[in-house]
């Protein structure tokens, strides 16, 4: 059995980025009404607004280091869309550090990495917890990294935070359920700005270590969001891989 999205409130933030933009594309397909949340990408927010099937969207401020504008952003949800339905964890910020330069990783990018992955996906967890409980369907997902458990990523602070978010979600999951499912979508390498900034030959040899032999598209991301949301109904307090089978090898 699938569960209709049609008429549902979905919540993104960072919804301006590759896999932000792809995520907002298949809920509105499936008849959700997007809130693109954004913190300084508010053109590109506002334009994947206007390009959207269906109508109802909207863009707004959403900066997840902010609680007190969090709390203000939910208002207007309850008021102009009487509740949320879907929250989407995905704003999130990392900087390329060699793991092996402890001096490089100084304490303010690690302070931004923690504060925005982590304590900013808790933040909008909590601001919209009631409206999530009041909804007959109630969903967070968590936009984590195969990072969080490989331990190989931009930096050692990303991948600590990326694990950090896949416990924050099972304890979540089992603090607000039945009422609010809490998941986490974790994928490899995915093909965007991030990757195209990479090294080619790096990047080759991560699609040829990879079972699937390619990366991840945005799309991937978002058809697995779509699973959970639909069909996937009796998963909570999980962390779902979308790294075509890259831990095997």
């Amino acid at each position: 059995m699938s569960t209709s999205l049609q008429g549902k409130v979905a919540l993104i933030t960072g919804a301006a980025g590759g896999i932000g933009s792809a995520i907002a594309r298949a809920l509105a397909q499936q008849g959700v009404r997007v809130i693109a949340g954004y913190n300084s990408s508010r053109d590109k927010a506002q334009a994947l607004c206007d390009e959207l099937p269906g109508d109802g969207h909207i863009a707004r401020l959403a900066p997840v280091l902010d609680s007190a504008a969090l709390q203000d952003l939910a208002k207007e949800v309850a008021e102009s869309f009487g509740g949320l339905d879907i929250l989407i964890n995905n704003a999130g910020m990392t900087r390329v550090v060699p793991h092996d330069d402890l001096d490089a990783l100084d304490d303010e990018v690690i302070d931004q990495i923690f504060a925005t992955n982590v304590r900013g996906a808790f933040a909008c967890v909590r601001a919209f917890r009631s409206q999530l409980e009041s909804s007959e369907d109630g969903l967070v997902v968590n936009i984590s990294s195969i990072a969080g458990t490989t331990a190989v990523g931009s930096n050692v602070a990303y991948c600590a935070s990326k694990a950090a978010v896949n416990s924050m979600t099972m304890s979540l999951a089992r603090a607000l359920a039945p009422a609010i499912r809490v998941v986490a979508v974790a994928p490899g390498w995915v093909d965007g700005e991030y990757a195209k900034r990479a090294d080619p030959a790096y990047l080759q040899e991560q699609k040829d270590k990879t079972p699937l032999k390619r990366i991840a598209q945005a799309e991937d991301v978002a058809n697995a969001v779509i699973a959970l949301a639909t069909t996937m109904t009796f998963n909570t307090g999980c962390v779902f891989p979308v790294d075509g089978g890259r831990p095997l090898t």
